[in-house]
Order: C-alpha cells, then structure tokens, then sequence
C-alpha cells in the first residue's frame, strides 16, 4: 500500500515549489515533509521530486501526484454517498484540486465562465494549466493533469475525447498597420516582412493561415507575446498582425478598429475534451458543464 501522508507531502511540494511552503501549507515542519518524501522514495525505489527553484515533479512523482487526485475525487464521490451524519455536511467537506489544461484563447472567452460555474457548486479547487491546444494533451500523458481542452483528436492511453467544436479565428490588424505593410497586397513578400505576432513559441496559428493563403511556408518575423488580451491590445496598438479568436475580434471589425488582412478566409480550429478514465462524478460534471458552454460558444463541424 501507498502512504498517502506521503503523497500528500509529494503533491504539496509539487504544487507550492518548495518544501517550505509544503510544510506551511500542510502545517508539518519542512523536516517531517522531506522525511516522508525519502521515505516514499525509497519505498518505490526512484527519485520522485527534482530539487530546484522551484521544485518538480519526475515523471513517476507526477504519475504519484495524478494518482493522488484521482483517489481524492473518488474519495469526495463515495463522501457523497454515506448516510446521514456519516457524510457529513456539504459546506464542511475539504476541496480538492482537480487539474486542468486548457489553451488560452478558451479560457479567455467560453471556458472561464464553465469553470467558474462548476466550481460555485462543487467541493474541488481547479488548477488551469494554460498551454498551447496542440500542447495540452502533454500534461494528461505527463500525469499534470486529470483532463484538458486539446487540439487533438486522438486521447492518450487511458483517456476518453469528446468534440467541442471549432474556434474560429481571423487575421486581422488595425487599419493603420495595414496601410503601412500591404498596402500592395498580402502575399509571401509582404508576409515575410510585416511584423506579425504569436502567442509563444509553441503558437502556429499565423504559420498555419499563411500556408493556407500562399500554399507554401514563410518565415516570417514576430512579436510574442504570451496574453490572449495584449495580443487583442497589440493589434489594435499596430503592433503586428496576428489570428485573433472571433469572439474577442468581432466588436472591433464592427467599428473598424481593427480589419481582416485577406476577407473571408477565417481559420477554425478543432477543440477536443479529454479526461482520465476515473470513474468520478465531479470529473464527469465538469466534462459536462464544459460541453455544454462549448456548445453554446463553438462552431459545430
């Protein structure tokens, strides 16, 4: 059998960054968290946590962290479950974190709104990892998280997928910059020389679209900025060009702020819901409450 003290003392550790802070957070002197972390060690034979500012995970110590959450959702499921004073009252039952990675775009428009109506009504504390959607999946294959909004299709071993339906995005940027950098036009020469911006390192999206348009690569130079508003702020300041979510652009191609580089040829991209297989209502009711505003805000395909 696991110690669960131990996991305990893991997951605080992974989550706060230091044991110091764990040992706050589980009121236990950073001592008792180092011993009962040697000790689970030495229990499974491997390294579990990377010591460094901040601390992190190995793979098997966040595979341990996964399993911790998963046990803690069954455990709030069977809480609910037991008679009478056995289950105790609602409001006095401990939240639980429950991992989540979602890409930014979704969380700045439809998602935030889903997640915060779960959470008004149910025991957990959700952790957003904010990722690329062709990235997110990562953290569920990693064991960082229990479930995801995702740009594939394919679940990873243990997971189920659910369509969401597709975000639509547009090039666009504000009239003045357009004047300036395709005043003759956009194409790969004017592409490959007008500031354009991305998201972070990870962000395809531009490159994605100029393939489609030009039927070929183009390197082109860029801003990164990791915020889905400064990137919305960016554009509307003249910063450089970039796909922006509809949902966020359209007030602003209303009043002519900002303007479409090419007309009509918008960008949708996918999204997929993924969750592990954990038999938890609270897992399923957030996979619920997510559907359901995706449906609402999403494209069907």
């Amino acid at each position: 059998m696991l110690d669960y003290a131990a996991l305990s003392a893991l997951a605080a550790v992974v989550r706060e960054g230091s044991f110091e802070r764990a040992a706050r957070s589980l009121h236990v002197t950073p001592s008792a968290v180092s011993q009962r972390i040697r000790g689970l060690e030495e229990r499974v034979g491997s390294a579990l946590v990377v010591r460094g500012q901040p601390c992190t995970a190995t793979d098997l110590g966040q595979r341990l962290c996964q399993h911790l959450d998963q046990v803690r959702l069954l455990e709030l499921d069977l809480h609910g479950a037991l008679p009478g004073r056995l289950g105790g009252a609602a409001d006095t039952v401990a939240r639980v974190p429950l991992p989540v990675a979602v890409n930014a775009d979704s969380l700045a428009t439809w998602f935030a709104p889903a997640a915060a109506a779960f959470a008004a009504q149910a025991p957990v504390l959700l952790e957003l990892l904010v990722d690329d959607q062709d990235h997110t999946a990562e953290g569920l294959r990693s064991g960082r998280v229990l479930a995801a909004v995702t740009g594939s299709a394919r679940a990873p071993t243990g997971c189920n997928s659910r369509p969401l339906g597709a975000m639509r995005y547009v090039a666009a940027a504000s009239p003045g910059f357009v004047a300036r950098h395709f005043a003759s036009g956009v194409g790969a020469g004017s592409l490959a020389r007008a500031p354009s911006l991305a998201f972070n390192g990870k962000d395809d999206l531009q490159a994605r679209w100029v393939r489609r348009l030009c039927h070929r690569d183009v390197e082109m130079p860029r801003h990164t900025l990791p915020s889905t508003q400064a990137f919305l702020t960016a554009a509307l300041a003249g910063m450089g060009w970039g796909l922006q979510p509809l949902s966020l652009a359209a007030p602003h191609l209303q009043d002519g702020s900002l303007v479409e580089l090419v007309p009509a040829t918008p960008l949708d991209v996918p999204l997929f819901w993924q969750h592990a297989r954990a038999a938890s209502s609270l897992l399923e009711g957030l996979g619920q409450a997510v559907v359901a505003a995706a449906a609402a805000a999403l494209r069907r395909r």
